[in-house]
């Protein structure tokens, strides 16, 4: 099942994609939960009652795309976990080993942005990186999660963009300020289910372009740490919920360590993709 969470008429819901079509659960399916945290809490129970629903949905639960704007999949996460280096030639491009341990970072709220909303690169900084990155979304509670058992916790996949000002990062052994300013985070627009992907979304395709030109390309099979061992990780020290977003890495080919480097200015158009997922797609402008 795919997913994407809208604004219409001033209110946040949740949908079925369908060609140029959304199909509006709210109107499918009146008793379910508007948001995917809130579809996520109610278990697999919930998720088969609106796959059913959006199966048979009428046509009047039918909206143009045209009608809504795409809100972050998840606009208020519970948990926003960041991995750092999760591809060993990501973490060697930049000049560090490859770590034995995640390297974990939290992103806020606040800095989450929507497919097509801009990216604003701020006025204290010329130096905004893109990272092409998969997300793991949480489905049920996890605490103390053996390996073998990691990916029963994972209700499905998205895409990031992890906007990073580099400067930022770089005045601190603590890379949180960089990871933080607002409108950064671009997250969305599905949620794709794991069952229609391989199992830990592995051998799945990803690529960063900008304004066209291929700038990442590689494959979720040179993870670090694949999702099974990361909700393992996790999961031994915080209790993961429904709706917590693990944000898993970006692979080599990230702006900053190419000569001359490149950043995103305004103007830019960044897109994301993820096979089996989609195009996240992005402008940057600069701040007004």
């Amino acid at each position: 099942m795919r997913l994407v969470t809208f604004l219409r008429k001033g209110q946040g819901r949740i949908g079925c994609p369908a060609g140029n079509e959304i199909i509006d659960l709210s109107i499918a399916a009146p008793s379910l939960p508007t948001d995917l945290v809130g579809l996520l809490e109610l278990g697999p129970e919930g998720m088969k009652k609106a796959e059913l629903a959006l199966k048979s949905a009428s046509r009047d639960a039918f909206v143009s795309v045209d009608e809504v704007t795409y809100l972050p999949l998840i606009p208020r996460p519970p948990k926003i976990i960041c991995i750092g280096r999760n591809y060993a030639a990501h973490a060697i491009e930049g000049g560090a080993l490859p770590p034995s341990y995640p390297e974990i970072f939290y992103r806020g709220a606040t800095s989450l942005i929507a497919h097509n909303d801009p990216i604003i690169r701020p006025k204290c900084s010329d130096k905004l990186d893109y990272e092409a990155e998969l997300v793991a979304i949480v489905g049920r509670k996890a605490k103390n999660v053996a390996k073998e058992d990691g990916l029963k916790y994972v209700a499905g996949y998205s895409l990031f963009n992890d906007a990073t000002l580099r400067d930022y990062q770089k005045k601190s052994s603590q890379w949180t300020i960089g990871k933080n300013f607002d409108n950064t985070g671009a997250f969305g627009p599905e949620f794709v289910s794991a069952d229609e992907l391989p199992a830990g979304a592995d051998g799945l395709r990803i690529q960063s372009r900008l304004n066209g030109k291929v700038m990442q390309d590689a494959n979720t099979a040179d993870f670090i740490f694949p999702i099974d061992d990361l909700i393992a990780k996790l999961s031994e020290c915080m209790t993961l919920e429904p709706g917590d977003v693990i944000v898993t890495g970006t692979p080599a080919g990230v702006g900053y360590v190419r000569k001359p480097p490149v950043f995103m200015k305004h103007g830019d158009i960044c897109e994301i993709e993820i096979e089996g997922i989609g195009v996240l797609c992005n402008p940057i402008l600069d701040e007004a």
